[in-house]
């Protein structure tokens, strides 16, 4: 589902001009600071929407012709672009406070598009704005709010007397502390268990935005090793804890794991925008492993690796094929594994850190591309 912000125009994009406010010549547009640099990192980094909604007061009017405000209009929405700041749509309103306008911010009738769509989540949205009726648009629509403000009081005392403290999750003049807040709360960790009686597995990810940073778990010290392999060389936090019954053997909790692992992914990616294919090919001394994957929805493994030994550490050399078919199975993408060598510690690690990068490489989001990347329109 889109993600949305919703985005005021005067006094959030560009500074206002008091006592009229009106932004009616070129002298008068003054841009936020760091505004562009800021939209421009949320568009390149962030998976929203950009809608803007702005309350224009009596424009077409004799105090406010047309003519004075599309030429700077425009020009506003042309510097923007060409820093690759594109809105989806804009939603101007034309009518004056005494009009009591449903379409008038804090009403939502200019938006009712995005309301009745199902593939809008409003809920995860946010207004970015400076006036109180951005606040209350936020708490109208059912999303929260990110406050531009400049330490008003009587703003301050308008917000304690309607009760919208709870629609507002930053108050800031900030526009980096709106980028780094916005990114935080997308960059969200997944936790999933998976809980039978022969094993209980807990994973939490973190896919955009880690450094592949890993705690890893398992009572199998090669397994561990290849597990924080997979995190670092795909970039992707992950801490996976599994307690097995290891006094049987080690089928259980890597069979477990690998399940766990690929139900997680399947559950947390978006798959609107991403790159879906992936393929990497990794040397490691005498041994090359190629792997190519698809998160195309379908679950397949074609495996050509031989290995020597029956183990590798505790591991069993069996069960390497086992892990990857489980994964493919519940991750729901189609995996190509390929190593040849001698050594078979490097072609089972060099299998792994292929593997990592592939997936690294397929969950990436194009820039400006929200769509499924399918002809079908379904993954």
């Amino acid at each position: 589902m889109k993600k949305i912000l919703f985005i005021d125009r005067d006094g959030t994009i560009i500074k206002e001009h008091p006592p009229t406010y009106q932004i009616d010549s070129l002298e008068k547009v003054n841009f936020y600071p760091r505004v562009i640099f800021f939209l421009t990192k949320i568009v390149h980094d962030l998976d929203y929407d950009l809608v803007m909604v702005t309350n224009q007061d009596g424009l077409g009017t004799e105090k406010f012709p047309e003519k004075n405000f599309w030429p700077i209009h425009n020009h506003i929405l042309k510097i923007l672009k060409t820093e690759g700041i594109n809105f989806s749509s804009v939603h101007i309103d034309r009518t004056i406070p005494e009009e009591n306008s449903s379409t008038r911010k804090p009403g939502t009738d200019m938006l009712n598009i995005y309301l009745k769509n199902p593939d809008y989540n409003i809920e995860h949205s946010f207004v970015i704005g400076d006036r109180i009726t951005d606040i209350l648009l936020a708490k109208n629509l059912g999303c929260k709010s990110i406050w531009i403000n400049e330490d008003d009081k009587e703003k301050e005392f308008s917000i304690k007397k309607n009760s919208l403290k709870e629609v507002i999750v930053l108050k800031t003049d900030n526009w980096k502390k709106i980028y780094e807040y916005l990114k935080y709360v997308s960059n969200k960790r997944f936790i999933h268990r998976r809980k039978t009686l022969e094993t209980d597995v807990k994973i939490t990810i973190q896919l955009y935005g880690g450094e592949g940073k890993s705690e890893i778990q398992t009572g199998l010290g090669f397994f561990d090793h290849l597990l924080e392999q997979m995190a670092f060389h795909s970039g992707i936090d992950m801490n996976i804890h599994t307690k097995g019954d290891l006094k049987v053997d080690e089928h259980h909790t890597i069979e477990d794991t690998a399940i766990t692992l690929g139900e997680v992914f399947h559950r947390s990616i978006d798959k609107r925008g991403i790159e879906r294919y992936g393929f990497f090919s990794v040397p490691m001394d005498d041994c090359l492993a190629t792997v190519a994957l698809d998160l195309g929805g379908r679950s397949e493994l074609s495996w050509k690796a031989k290995f020597l030994r029956e183990k590798i550490g505790k591991v069993p050399t069996d069960m390497f094929i086992h892990f990857f078919k489980s994964f493919s199975f519940h991750a729901k993408c189609n995996l190509y594994i390929k190593a040849i060598g001698e050594n078979d510690h490097h072609k089972i690690e060099s299998i792994f850190k292929a593997f990592s990068r592939a997936l690294k490489m397929a969950i990436q989001r194009r820039i400006n591309n929200n769509k499924l990347p399918s002809s079908k329109g379904l993954l």
